[in-house]
């Protein structure tokens, strides 16, 4: 402890570091410059890191709003025959009705197709069950020979997107 005070009391008196004191100095300050360096390596790597990011975010951004606007491409471009076998049926100035009632039957089942390769099915409930869930009672009629609670007619065919419910079927049930 004494060769400390004795040491300290030799730097005071000089105004410089003991030779072991100003390595030590040295390598600090070597050190730090070290530091400082890997620091700014660090900084800079996080920019560039950030902006990617950014750049990243943008791009998915456009991406979704790219698909959102043309997600109905394919279907829209399926039903463009049916347009134009529409715009046929309309444009024909002679024609008997039977005519007529077969291109707007193949028009309609040209439809049909379309809608259910995009997952569109029918819901035609006639002789089954009430089933609430898929099916809107809008009246009850007498009905021979049927069970209570069945499907007897249907005044409007629901619809179900990919198993899911678009619009229930409105129906006539049997009265019990």
């Amino acid at each position: 402890m004494q060769n400390n005070d004795q040491q300290a009391s030799q730097e005071t008196q000089t105004g410089q570091p003991a030779a072991a004191d100003a390595a030590d100095v040295e390598a600090l300050k070597a050190r730090v410059a070290e530091l400082e360096a890997s620091n700014a390596e660090l900084r800079e790597t996080v920019l560039r890191e950030k902006a990617e990011l950014e750049n990243q975010r943008r791009r998915l951004h456009r991406d979704v709003e790219q698909a959102r606007r043309f997600a109905n491409e394919k279907l829209l471009n399926e039903l463009l025959p049916v347009y134009d076998g529409l715009e046929l049926g309309l444009a024909t100035e002679a024609g008997d009705a039977a005519a007529v009632r077969e291109g707007i039957s193949l028009t309609l089942k040209s439809l049909l197709k379309i809608a259910e390769g995009n997952g569109l099915v029918q819901i035609d409930p006639r002789g089954q069950p009430l089933d609430p869930e898929r099916h809107h009672a809008v009246s009850m009629v007498e009905a021979p020979g049927q069970a209570p609670g069945t499907v007897v007619s249907v005044l409007q065919k629901g619809y179900l997107l990919n198993d899911r419910l678009l619009r229930p079927a409105l129906v006539a049930v049997a009265k019990e």
